[in-house]
């Protein structure tokens, strides 16, 4: 009886220590800055946004040199580590694509203020959609809202409510049930989720045009979880496979990536 109780003491320990650290497993944060979008040669603006539960946030805003027809202005919702100033790569060829771009630091990323959850990103984001309806006038239909990874579930959140102009969906999964069981078979057995982040739920809600972009050699979140939002979404889609890994996989499939963007922005799928 003494093993049996020590036992299940110890399956109880390791149990709230694991709820405990869900934040940690999900949410990777860094406040330091590494750089600005003028180091780069991009022009753009130092924004500061409140959320409706009154987290400050900060943003950038980066107008396009030679701006798209529409939709021509892009919500970047970027994934789950680091912070706004390591997406130069794609602000570079977002910038290249003629689009305006906001790309938002989550709270507790960056200069944000706050800690991260899911209902608080969610948050994070309807202030950045408000910002740029209300604030700087831009027309839904005129919105890309672009998510990658974690920031794919943000951004079929949104959608789902605001129907942009636009969705892109980046090497994102269905639901975060579906990766614990994949990273952490265990633990996902054992300790009830703190987050659900149903993007295939979502998505579902979705009227607008969705393309969503997924490599096989993604090691993080497989190639299937891809296939499966774009089965999920109702509206008009176009799936694009892309090569390379979970982070990097849109700068090894270049051109292939840019173009697929171009392509989707200029002629995109029909009902």
């Amino acid at each position: 009886m003494g093993v049996l109780l020590t036992g299940a003491a110890v399956l109880m320990l390791a149990g709230a220590g694991a709820w405990l650290l869900q934040p940690k497993l999900l949410f990777q944060p860094y406040a330091e800055l590494v750089g600005v979008p003028s180091a780069w040669g991009l022009a753009y603006e130092d924004i500061r946004l409140t959320t409706s539960d009154g987290v400050r946030l900060h943003a950038w805003f980066l107008p396009a040199e030679r701006r798209r027809s529409a939709p021509h202005t892009l919500l970047f919702l970027h994934g789950n580590a680091g912070n706004i100033s390591h997406r130069s790569a794609s602000l570079t060829i977002f910038a290249d694509l003629g689009l305006d771009q906001l790309i938002i630091d989550y709270r507790g990323y960056g200069q944000s203020d706050g800690k991260p959850t899911e209902a608080g990103l969610y948050l994070d984001a309807d202030a950045a959609w408000r910002w740029l309806t209300k604030v700087r006038g831009v027309q839904p239909r005129d919105i890309v809202v672009f998510g990658r990874s974690l920031g794919g579930a943000v951004a079929t959140q949104l959608a789902a409510r605001a129907q942009p102009g636009a969705l892109i969906i980046e090497s994102s999964f269905t639901d975060l049930a579906s990766m614990a069981r994949r990273h952490h078979p265990l633990m996902a057995r054992l300790v009830p989720l703190r987050y659900r982040l149903p993007s295939a739920e979502h998505l579902a809600g979705v009227r607008s045009p969705v393309l969503v972009l997924h490599s096989r050699d993604d090691g993080i979140v497989p190639f299937a979880h891809g296939q499966a939002l774009y089965a999920a979404a109702p509206g008009p889609k176009r799936f694009v496979e892309l090569v390379g890994g979970h982070n990097d996989g849109f700068l090894d499939s270049q051109p292939h990536y840019q173009h697929s963007l171009a392509d989707f922005l200029d002629r995109p799928p029909g009902p």
